[in-house]
């Protein structure tokens, strides 16, 4: 996440403004100590300095703007810098502290000041005063010592001093301009990391939110899968059994059994989604590709740790399953079979074995059509029945909930394939769902 050119940087933090607080109060400290000790030394820098009280107050005077320099850089700097002429000007300065202050002043506004454009001007217009001051100052030298200079060197008194002079105060406004910009540039990278940081903190926080929910899908899709289709088999039956019970025991019992066998394959696949359930997941991977792939239903269901998972070629079972219920059921495959990968497999599994359920509940149909068809590429799964041609949505008929049809339409959105489930024109209803298949998925029966 990059950050804007004008990004403003925060105001200062209160500990921030409590160590400025402390900062005042040591420059004014120390320069009233260099002012003292300078005074008795006898070294001042002029020649009729002012007298101590005075050169404390300006030291005070001085240092007291510190204690805010990073809420009012502009300010600061400037009333820094007529403080500092001022001083020197009552022949109060002390040489390093005082210099020191100023500088501290000019490196903040360019390490705090939000408005670039009017900060380098400032700073800019400041250094100017402060040469042009610089310049009167070796003026008045030059009238007052005139030839009373002397040395030994190559180079006129005057004119070296002035050179010292200027290559100095160069260096040392030079130093506080460009590291007031490295301290706001380095500002700025720093919370474009800790920007970028928080986005990425939100989507691994999506992403594992996207997870759960495409897990409570097909963990959802799976139980209304199991549940729907072998209770309502169950159903069909026990109803079958009891209205033959008087009159013919042994179809009453061939049913009975079929609803105990079928039962027993619900409790085995229910058993077996629960192991899922309470199973640890692994270890997520370091740059979170376990959170991305569990988004991806296809990617969950191929992965599902099922004891049995149901498969492309256990749809004659299914069709066995449909028959128990006294449905004609008619299953063919149309095409040569080439190699399905699994999430594939089972998804057409469940959309057969939804629509066949719906069959058994809601149609009222006599006989169902179960074709499977492998295309060039795509797979093709369509059950049509010749019933009331309603759908369990809802409509004459019908009292269905419609979470079928959802839960066909989910499946089919996580391998982008395409589900067409409505009326036929010669009576009946008809779900067709088409899965595309990768490019390679033949080249194993070609091979």
């Amino acid at each position: 996440m990059a950050v804007p050119l004008w990004w403003q940087r925060p105001g200062p933090t209160p500990t921030q403004q409590h160590r400025d607080l402390w900062l005042a109060a040591a420059a004014a400290a120390l320069a009233a100590a260099s002012s003292v000790l300078t005074t008795s030394m006898g070294v001042t820098a002029f020649p009729d300095p002012a007298s101590l009280p005075e050169q404390l107050l300006w030291s005070v005077l001085l240092a007291v703007p510190l204690a805010v320099r990073r809420r009012f850089p502009t300010t600061v700097l400037l009333a820094v810098a007529v403080l500092f002429i001022a001083a020197q000007a009552r022949q109060a300065d002390d040489g390093l502290v005082h210099s020191a202050i100023l500088f501290v002043a000019l490196y903040t506004l360019g390490a705090w000041g939000n408005d670039r454009r009017q900060g380098r001007l400032v700073r800019i217009g400041v250094i100017v005063a402060m040469f042009g001051w610089l310049g009167y100052g070796l003026l008045i030298a030059a009238l007052t010592v005139g030839a009373e200079a002397g040395g030994a060197g190559p180079l006129d008194p005057l004119l070296a001093a002035a050179l010292y002079s200027v290559a100095l105060n160069a260096l040392y406004f030079g130093a506080a301009y460009y590291f007031g910009n490295i301290a706001w540039e380095s500002a700025r990278r720093r919370h474009e990391l800790l920007a970028g940081q928080e986005e990425l903190r939100r989507s691994q926080a999506e992403n594992a939110r996207q997870a759960v929910v495409a897990e409570r899908l097909r963990i959802a899709r799976d139980l209304h899968d199991v549940v729907a289709h072998h209770v309502s088999v169950m159903g069909i039956q026990a109803a079958a059994a009891r209205r033959v019970f008087d009159r013919d025991q042994q179809a009453a019992s061939t049913a009975l059994r079929s609803v105990e066998q079928t039962a027993r394959t619900a409790v085995r696949e229910l058993q077996e989604l629960l192991g899922v359930l309470r199973s640890e997941p692994g270890p997520p991977d370091r740059d979170g590709s376990d959170a991305a792939a569990a988004a991806s239903g296809a990617d969950r269901e191929s992965a599902m740790p099922l004891a049995v998972v149901p498969r492309l070629d256990q749809l004659s079972e299914l069709a066995d399953q449909a028959r128990a219920t006294g449905l004609q059921v008619s299953y063919r495959t149309v095409g040569p079979p080439v190699p399905i990968p699994e999430a594939i497999g089972l998804s057409a599994y469940r959309v057969a074995q939804e629509a066949l359920t719906n069959t058994i509940k809601h149609a009222g149909a006599t006989h169902v059509d179960l074709r499977v068809r492998y295309l060039a590429q795509s797979l093709e799964v369509e059950v049509s029945d010749d019933g009331r041609g309603t759908s369990p949505a809802g409509g004459p008929g019908s009292n269905g909930s419609g979470l079928g049809l959802v839960g066909m339409r989910e499946r089919m959105s996580v391998h982008n394939g395409e589900l067409a489930a409505g009326p036929r024109r010669q009576g009946g209803f008809q779900v067709r769902a088409r899965f595309p298949l990768p490019a390679d998925a033949g080249q194993a029966e070609s091979a």
